[in-house]
């Protein structure tokens, strides 16, 4: 494990009662258990092992990996500090780190790692279909189709917002927080930094020359995703129509290798989402026909890198990873998981430098992320003074407020 002695903001932890991250470790996970016991008819041995992780959640310590795991895999944890943390309270140890490996659990408990019957089967399937299928996907989906009158460069804006707020769409996230959001006015007004512009100058209209290191040759984007769903939909529909207007030549979807944070993507979720724009009609369909022949003729590639399910900041990935998205014009990571592992799970004043946060990242990045956890950098010292003395106090973690970070 990296040494973080030396870093100028703390870690944070789950330990203190009344916090936000205390209230994901001690409310959310055992509410994530009951739902997912709820979904399937599982047998005795599955139930079990769920009462004991929900039991655990409570006055648990972390306990290594089952003797039958995987050995790649039980390697792999102990290189991301299983054996440090091992013995610990969940609420002692990084909160980024306890949350993801939660999730490792859970799967132990449901039996996804196999053998047997629950083998591959993903826990958290029933509610990423019923939110894919839910009429409020299609209310968004037919709405494509008023976009075609729109001039190109606001059919851009659109997709790139509809992107960024479908980030509220996010399953574990709902289960602490029943607020619906606000209005498409309010959520303009309710972004906290917008660098957009520097992100269009790194993916440009076609004829037109991209800025940054990466500016020569095909315009590659790496677009990390966060969830499934009603937040993977718009996702697709925004590289389907950055290759339609020729600001890509190809893009590498990254997601989860396996079920993880209740709702991220999968190779599975890709594929469902998909057929669900192929299938809606209209513009959606053009869309989704559009992405379709570029994922056969390998313009669109997915990959599901071990380390996207690391409890881990992005300064830790290996170096494959890291060749990966340095070879690409600019790499998107969605979403709130991956802009705390990209800037670091820390107590960062909020006007901390974006820039110098990610220096170590190996090429262009750009964070879309609705706020809903403590992590923050890159705000002005007046956009901090405004949301401190806003009457939202949980402007951090409400979702209610959103960004879009970039550093060329």
């Amino acid at each position: 494990m990296p040494d973080t002695s030396s870093e100028p903001a703390p870690v944070i932890l789950g330990n203190e009662p009344g916090a936000f991250p205390h209230g994901v470790l001690a409310e959310r996970h055992p509410a994530i258990i009951r739902q997912v016991r709820e979904a399937f008819p599982y047998d005795p041995e599955r139930q079990r092992a769920l009462d004991a992780l929900l039991a655990s959640c409570a006055d648990g310590v972390i306990e290594p990996l089952p003797a039958d795991a995987d050995a790649r895999d039980r390697r792999r944890w102990a290189d991301w500090g299983l054996d440090a943390y091992a013995g610990r309270s969940w609420f002692d140890v990084p909160w980024l780190w306890a949350e993801s490996h939660f999730y490792r659990r859970l799967l132990d408990a449901v039996g996804y790692f196999g053998p047997g019957a629950w083998e591959g089967l993903d826990p958290f399937r029933p509610a990423k279909l019923a939110e894919l299928d839910a009429p409020e996907t299609d209310e968004e989906l037919a709405a494509l189709d008023d976009l075609a009158d729109l001039p190109a460069d606001e059919r851009t804006r659109a997709l790139l917002h509809g992107s960024l707020w479908g980030n509220r769409a996010d399953l574990g996230f709902r289960l602490s927080d029943s607020d619906s959001g606000t209005g498409t006015k309010d959520r303009v007004r309710a972004l906290v930094a917008d660098d957009s512009d520097a992100l269009w100058s790194l993916l440009p209209p076609a004829g037109t020359s991209a800025s940054g290191p990466n500016a020569t040759g095909p315009i590659t984007l790496c677009l990390a995703a966060d969830n499934a769903g009603r937040e993977l939909v718009p996702d697709l529909l925004l590289v389907s129509h950055l290759l339609g207007q020729g600001r890509v030549d190809r893009a590498v979807l990254h997601v989860k290798p396996y079920p993880y944070y209740v709702s991220d993507a999968t190779p599975a979720d890709v594929l469902d989402a998909l057929r669900r724009l192929v299938a809606a009609g209209g513009a959606a369909a053009a869309y989704g026909d559009r992405l379709w022949t570029a994922l056969t003729d390998g313009r669109v590639t997915v990959r599901a890198h071990p380390f996207s399910c690391a409890p881990l900041p992005y300064a830790d990935m290996p170096g494959d990873l890291r060749a990966d998205f340095a070879a690409a014009t600019v790499t998107v990571l969605k979403g709130d998981l991956n802009y705390r592992r990209l800037v670091g799970d820390r107590w960062w004043p909020p006007t901390t430098s974006f820039t110098d946060a990610t220096a170590y990242f190996p090429g262009p990045v750009a964070a879309l992320r609705t706020l809903k956890s403590d992590v923050i950098t890159g705000l002005t010292a007046d956009t901090e003074a405004a949301l401190v003395a806003s009457r939202e106090q949980r402007w951090r973690t409400s979702g209610t407020h959103a960004l879009i970070q970039v550093r060329r």
